[in-house]
């Protein structure tokens, strides 16, 4: 294991990370008055803390060896997982500082008073999940709820992705970093090269972001707001500048947008790259991209069966009178926010009745395509898992016949069968302990096992919102810190599709060979 030289690259990390903060820092100094002083004090810790990244990127570099050859499976696997969760300490630093400088005083949210809070938050935002320790998002400096939207838009696509789009120096290894760091199960380059294969989804990614953000302001939303909304809705991540979420918002227009990009950020990218050369048929044709439309479709119908006759409790607090179209416009936006792993909430879902809870339940684990922003299973694995499941059955009453398992035109490799169950194993076994270990930690706070269950589910598909005493409403602050703890694992576990994290726990992975 070549640690000297993860340790160079983690540097190079540090650095783009530091270079953004330092861009956020720079917005806040020219965009709000000099008067507002939890602004000073937010901007000087995010200059602060760019001095700290970029020391640490000297120190990484200055004893970093050098490396030449391909970048092996085991460096490539610890170098993801430790972008993660360095990157995000670094990213938490801001938030720790200005409560220290703020100390003393009534400015702000209380709850960035503790590191792992802070942590808490920070990786949430590169994981893409969204759960919150704020209780009072507004008191926050706009500068640092801007670099928290920040880490949503970097982990959206990943920011070892970007890591190897804008560093090529990894060479080969880059591309062992990049199939560890894809979200889905066979993480193709939509291109021969793989920094061409990043740059390209960047490239999407971003003019998708410039779309929202021209859209969301043409709505009426300022530009700081639409900023923000965007980086949340294109990464599926779900922090909002607003106590009340987007339900605060109170526009069906607005609604509509956001429900359009979360629907298009739930999409595998390498659709888009098709779209781009007009192969329209390979689109229509993506049997992945039909089963997402119906699971949503379906979803949706529930829902609303569901809820039509019913008040609907916004995230305000406010009673919308039953009707179909506000039944409508409510469940299809939970529908989309919940599977594409968004977690963006304008009802209290908690309020629904069993069957339209245990339907988003469902989709937290389900979650968006392969080769998209989204969390969760992802809807190609679960379409995988379905069809071997029906080849057993039949296997059982027909056991001559051998019927190869098809994905549209493809044909599913034995492996890829194996992959996908073990995966969908991992993902339960996972959430059980994960409910286990929170039910079993919360000694000062006794909690019920459903808030324990989807605090579970939601942190390890990157969902944010659960039910009970983590709803749309609620936040996470109140968890003790080895909850907490527990939680930030299960983020990260979740967004690097589970195996790239639990191999690090194997005693063989870390065995000089």
């Amino acid at each position: 294991m070549n640690f000297r030289y993860v340790g160079r690259q983690l540097g190079l990390l540090t650095a783009v990370l530091s270079v953004v903060m330092l861009v956020v820092a720079g917005w806040s100094w020219v965009q709000v008055a000099g008067g507002d002083t939890a602004e000073t004090a937010a901007r000087n810790a995010l200059l602060i803390s760019v001095g700290v990244g970029l020391l640490l990127c000297g120190l990484l570099r200055l004893t970093g060896g050098r490396f030449k050859g391909q970048l092996a499976r085991r460096e490539a696997l610890l170098l993801v997982a430790a972008s993660w969760l360095v990157g995000a300490a670094l990213a938490a630093l801001p938030f720790r500082l200005w409560a220290w400088f703020e100390a003393g005083s009534a400015v702000g949210d209380p709850a960035f008073g503790s590191w792992i809070n802070c942590y808490f938050e920070s990786i949430s935002g590169f994981t893409t999940t969204g759960a919150t320790v704020l209780t009072a998002i507004e008191s926050i400096p706009r500068s640092l709820l801007l670099w928290r939207a920040t880490t949503h838009w970097l982990g959206g696509l990943g920011i070892v992705v970007l890591f190897v789009a804008v560093l090529p120096m990894l060479g080969v290894g880059s591309k062992r970093v990049f199939r560890v760091e894809s979200p889905g199960p066979t993480p193709e380059g939509v291109t021969p090269r793989i920094q061409e294969t990043a740059r390209i989804l960047w490239l999407i990614y971003l003019g998708l972001t410039v779309a929202e953000i021209a859209t969301l302001k043409l709505l009426g939303l300022s530009w700081f707001s639409s900023v923000c909304h965007t980086f949340a809705t294109l990464a599926t991540g779900g922090f909002s500048t607003l106590n009340a979420s987007v339900g605060q918002i109170d526009s069906a227009a607005v609604d509509t947008a956001i429900i359009v990009f979360m629907l298009l950020a739930g999409v595998n990218f390498g659709l888009y790259y098709q779209l781009i050369h007009g192969r329209w048929r390979s689109v229509r044709d993506d049997p992945e991209l039909r089963v997402y439309l119906a699971i949503l479709a379906v979803g949706c119908l529930i829902i609303v069966i569901s809820i039509h006759r019913l008040p609907i409790t916004t995230t305000t607090g406010e009673q919308v009178a039953p009707s179909f179209l506000s039944a409508l416009r409510y469940g299809l936006f939970q529908v989309v926010a919940i599977q594409t792993t968004t977690g963006f909430c304008t009802a209290e879902f908690d309020h629904w009745p069993f069957v339209a809870k245990a339907t988003m339940v469902i989709l937290m684990f389900v979650g968006a395509s392969g080769g998209s922003t989204g969390g969760g299973i992802k809807v190609i694995r679960c379409l995988i898992a379905a069809k071997v499941l029906i080849a057993e059955i039949e296997r059982m009453f027909r056991p001559n016949v051998i019927r190869p398992i098809r994905v549209g035109r493809s044909t599913v490799e034995p492996e890829q069968r194996l992959a996908a169950v073990s995966y969908l194993l991992g993902i339960v076994v996972l959430f059980a302990v994960g409910a286990v270990l929170i039910k079993a930690l919360e000694t000062q706070h006794p909690i019920s096992i459903v808030t324990a269950a989807t605090a579970s589910a939601a942190t390890l598909n990157n969902i944010g919102p659960g039910l009970a005493e983590v709803s749309a409403v609620d936040n996470y602050a109140w968890f003790s810190a080895p909850s907490k703890v527990v939680m930030c694992l299960l983020m990260v576990i979740g967004r690097l599709e589970v195996f790239a994290i639990i191999v690090l726990f194997h005693p063989r992975f870390w065995r000089t060979e």
